[in-house]
């Protein structure tokens, strides 16, 4: 069964215990702005931003997608800590790709500034990266 990924509009329980999940092992960094995983997850999902990667059921990874004219800005991306290496992220992006080019916007990642982390994850992926 392949991921996929999908705008997550309504967490249904489950969905809000596996995001939970996700960000649970997630840097500190990962959140700013918002305070921690519960308001990241419930302003992202109370204004549309939160794209998620399912597979059998079961959410594996996340990160926030805001939509803008020109370029959409992928960021708070995180993968359960069990299930990294193992091709969600690029799932994840893949598909926040190649939404933004039907919409003519570049896809970009966005991450807090001297994270190298995020910087070497804007490499592999070949994203163009904005640092806040």
């Amino acid at each position: 069964m392949p991921i996929v990924v999908e705008h997550l509009e309504q967490a249904t329980h489950q969905d809000q215990q596996d995001l939970q999940k996700i960000y649970r092992d997630a840097p500190a960094w990962l959140f700013e702005p918002f305070s921690d995983a519960t308001q990241l997850i419930g302003e992202c999902l109370e204004d549309g931003s939160l794209i998620a990667a399912r597979f059998n059921d079961r959410l594996l990874g996340a990160a926030r997608l805001q939509r803008h004219q020109n370029a959409w800005r992928l960021s708070h991306l995180c993968v359960r800590n069990i299930t990294r290496r193992r091709g969600v992220a690029e799932r994840l992006v893949s598909e926040a790709r190649r939404m933004a080019l039907q919409d003519n916007a570049e896809l970009r990642l966005q991450a807090p500034a001297g994270h190298l982390e995020a910087q070497a994850l804007a490499a592999k992926l070949k994203l163009p990266l904005d640092v806040d």
